[in-house]
């Protein structure tokens, strides 16, 4: 018998037998929670009852069986010492390991894979299969050297290559462009139109109107081979990477009505599996093809061809897929300074890792996030309670409510029993200090995501003063940046940084663009005119 089991390696076994987590409980005689809780926890150790399960559970297994737990774990069947080691699992053999234990026992995977297989209509498993293949003979040097090739392609090569893909105005709709002071004009690839900026729309009730509808339609569209082999590769990849892959539920629009001081329009549910294997490849599939110098344009791009081949298309949330979020500019007051100066506004910006779907290694405005449901799903639907969200996982530390670290057990998670200290002091003891208001609105030609652009504004000095220092980005930031609202310049030099995503850049214009006209002696913002082209 083994001895020293642990979280980690009770799911190499599981691996080694190629069973699920309700297959392996079933052998073991336990609760699927209990298997479960070992892949949450992998330095936990089995109770001694457990670790006896796993012993014999071990002892019966093949002979090829325990040569598979052997390489999961890091260690040669023939070696001589023990696979259970604390160290095992280590370099290349061990990523690799890793890689396929998440296929078998990553419970996000496995629903990713039964997605495939039904928008493939494979047969149950064939996904699995198709991942395993493509698992093993990735080169994950060519990987590391694509993201690099990726991360050169900045933000003015996508919004110029979608600009050539989806030619000029479209009944007033065109992407959204900004001018400030002498600078050049900016160019994104958000798609949007005069009647969805400047809209100065509080995010309070009667003006956040969005609701909630039972359809479904367009959002499952069958996928032929060559789109599901291409999902099948981009599931491949994101084990390969260790991208982190939760498929928790979206909401996608499924009808928009935006107009001055009022958001409207209904959502759907959808997963975020769904998206994840369908429109989220269409940015991969961008990025290779201008680092090749293939020119993006209609017949170029097979995948974009397939989802979003006119801006009609991309139009017609309510036909297809049309998954999206909310991203806010945060201005915080603070008080004068003998050192920094006047009284301003402190503004956050975010760098956003490798490791996160969506903006990955690109500058963003904070807090940035997937518009989702938490456990309300008709209530969670205005867009203040995805921002308040935001707010408590990005900025003030709350991991219980970040779905991808742990399940949403609270039924009220945004309960005032509940909330981080700042929010609580935001929304109880001064509720006059913050403000939430929606500043634009577009649909982002990258994937077709909608997005919505916010800012929030703290006016009370004192939050700054009590809770600046608590103040701490999460996983989904590398770093965070402040600038003050009474510097223009370097203002002006972010504005032009090629480090943005599109969708962050239009968020962070739109946002300085309003704060200039409410924020009185502590802006000093050079005026920002937008256009439509």
């Amino acid at each position: 018998m083994v001895t020293g089991w642990t979280g980690s390696t009770a799911g190499a076994l599981q691996a080694a037998l190629r069973l699920s987590n309700e297959a392996f409980a079933a052998r073991l005689g336990i609760g699927v929670r209990t298997v479960a809780a070992w892949h949450q926890k992998p330095a936990l150790r089995p109770r001694p009852e457990m670790q006896q399960l796993l012993d014999t559970a071990f002892a019966q297994a093949p002979p090829a069986v325990r040569d598979r737990f052997a390489v999961l774990t890091g260690e040669a069947a023939h070696s001589g010492r023990n696979p259970l080691r604390a160290d095992a699992g280590t370099g290349e053999d061990g990523a690799a390991a890793d890689a396929e234990r998440r296929l078998i026992t990553d419970q996000n995977i496995s629903l990713a894979l039964s997605r495939l297989d039904q928008l493939a209509d494979w047969e149950p498993g064939t996904a699995r299969r198709q991942v395993a293949a493509r698992l093993a003979r990735l080169d994950r040097g060519y990987l590391l050297d694509r993201a690099s090739h990726r991360r050169r392609v900045g933000r003015h090569r996508v919004a110029q290559a979608l600009g050539g893909y989806y030619r000029g105005q479209v009944g007033g709709y065109g992407r959204y462009g900004a001018r400030g002071g002498q600078e050049s004009e900016i160019v994104t690839s958000v798609l949007t139109h005069p009647d969805w900026l400047d809209l100065d729309c509080p995010l309070t009730s009667g003006h956040d109107g969005l609701t909630v509808a039972g359809a479904t339609t367009g959002s499952d569209v069958p996928l032929d081979s060559a789109v599901a082999g291409a999902a099948a590769e981009r599931l491949a990849e994101t084990l390969a990477a260790d991208t982190r892959f939760v498929d928790t539920p979206l909401y996608r629009l499924a009808g928009i009505d935006i107009g001055k001081g009022k958001i409207g329009g209904s959502l759907a549910v959808t997963q975020f599996a769904s998206y994840a294997l369908t429109l989220d490849l269409l940015e991969g599939e961008l990025t290779d093809a201008v680092t090749a110098g293939v020119a993006p344009q209609p017949g170029s791009l097979p995948l974009r061809d397939r989802y979003l081949p006119d801006v009609a298309s991309v139009l017609d949330v309510g036909g297809r897929l049309c998954a999206g979020g909310a991203l806010a500019l945060c201005a915080f007051a603070r008080p004068s300074s003998p050192y920094r100066g006047p009284a301003d506004y402190v503004l956050l910006v975010q760098e956003r890792p490798g490791s996160v779907i969506n903006a990955a290694r690109q500058l963003a405005v904070i807090p940035k996030g997937f518009h989702g449901p938490m456990t309300d799903f008709r209530g969670d639907a205005k867009i203040a309670v995805t921002l308040l969200r935001e707010m408590e996982e990005e900025l003030f530390g709350r991991e219980d409510i970040d779905n991808t670290l742990t399940g949403q057990n609270a039924a009220d998670p945004l309960h005032p029993a509940r909330l981080s200290e700042p929010m609580r002091w935001l929304l109880a003891e001064d509720p006059g200090a913050l403000r939430m208001e929606c500043t634009g609105f577009g649909l982002n030609l990258v994937s077709g995501n909608f997005e919505f652009s916010c800012l929030i504004i703290v006016d009370s000095e004192d939050f700054w003063s009590r809770y600046g220092g608590q103040i701490e980005a999460n996983w989904e930031s590398s770093a965070l940046r402040q600038y003050s609202s009474l510097d223009s310049e370097s203002l002006a030099a972010l504005a032009l940084d090629d480090s943005w995503s599109n969708e962050g850049l239009f968020a962070f214009l739109q946002g300085l663009r309003r704060l200039k006209q409410v924020g009185g002696d502590r802006v000093d913002i050079p005026a920002i005119e937008w256009s439509v082209q």
